[in-house]
């Protein structure tokens, strides 16, 4: 009896040991997992086509950890929450985004952190509840999406059924004037043919102008030296006429001033002598053109006899 309730101590005790290690082994196991990634949030307002449970998350390029589980937000399901399991030692900052990338053409689609500036604070400081909320930016694709979409509404604007009459009405007028422009093309042809002479006479007219213009200046430019000496001569002429002038009036001086003083205060009653006079003379042409006979004679003209 004794040997078998040493047995059942032993198998108890070793029981117990085996329970108290797998314990302290699961508390090591979880104390080391908390302490060796951080768990955060992302809400997307987009979809997240490619993107599963499992799928890498990257920092600037380099794996920092993985998607641990993707949801709708429950009050808004245009809204996808991605559960983020990453290295504890990955600096996300209060300003680091996340958005969403492809790693290549047919690659699968990850989630690709970026930014965090080194004064920013970290994002656990500054949100401290248990799972803090990284910010999102547009992706790319988003951004292409969206590019594709306002383009696409852009052509259901412009190819409305309005603006398609308009331009098949426009394309019937450009066919229509084509029309008109062929049945026209020999008056084209022939208005194209006068313009062209036209512009041939007018730049003979400018050749002979200019030559004209040129033999004109060519001339003028040779006669200008003998011109000049004739100007220069007549002006030294004027000159010595009025040198000579200057001195004749110097020499009669005396003479003009006594004319002036004596001889112009006799002008008065000679003129009016001769004034006189005219007026005796003015009244015997009179008397001669109204009877020159008695007024030469002295009597009446005889009268000549006339027999009967």
């Amino acid at each position: 009896m004794e040997t078998k309730a040493n047995y059942v101590l032993i198998g108890a005790f070793t029981i117990i040991v085996g329970i108290g290690l797998l314990l302290f082994g699961l508390w090591a196991a979880k104390y080391s997992s908390e302490r060796s990634f951080q768990a955060y949030q992302v809400v997307f307002r987009e979809a997240v086509t490619g993107l599963s449970v499992g799928s890498p998350v990257q920092y600037n390029g380099i794996a920092v950890g993985s998607i641990t589980k993707l949801s709708l937000a429950p009050n808004d399901p245009s809204q996808v929450i991605a559960q983020l399991r990453l290295d504890s030692s990955t600096p996300v900052k209060t300003d680091t985004t996340a958005k969403l990338a492809i790693t290549s053409l047919t690659g699968p689609s990850i989630i690709q952190l970026s930014g965090g500036s080194p004064q920013s604070r970290a994002l656990t400081d500054v949100d401290k509840r248990d799972v803090p909320v990284i910010r999102t930016s547009p992706s790319a694709l988003q951004n292409i999406t969206d590019t594709a979409n306002r383009i696409v509404e852009k052509l259901d604007q412009v190819l409305s059924d309005k603006n398609v009459a308009a331009i098949s009405s426009t394309l019937q007028n450009l066919q229509s004037i084509s029309g008109d422009i062929s049945n026209r093309e020999a008056g084209v042809q022939a208005l194209l043919v006068s313009a062209r002479d036209a512009a041939q006479n007018l730049d003979r007219t400018l050749t002979t102008a200019n030559g004209t213009l040129s033999d004109l200046d060519r001339h003028v430019v040779q006669q200008l030296p003998a011109t000049l000496a004739k100007l220069d001569a007549a002006l030294a002429k004027l000159d010595s006429a009025a040198g000579n002038a200057d001195a004749i009036l110097g020499e009669n001086r005396q003479a003009i001033n006594s004319f002036a003083n004596d001889g112009l205060g006799q002008l008065g009653p000679t003129l009016g002598e001769l004034r006189g006079l005219i007026r005796d003379l003015r009244q015997v042409s009179d008397r001669l053109e109204g009877n020159p006979a008695r007024y030469l004679l002295g009597r009446d003209a005889p009268k000549e006899f006339e027999p009967k």
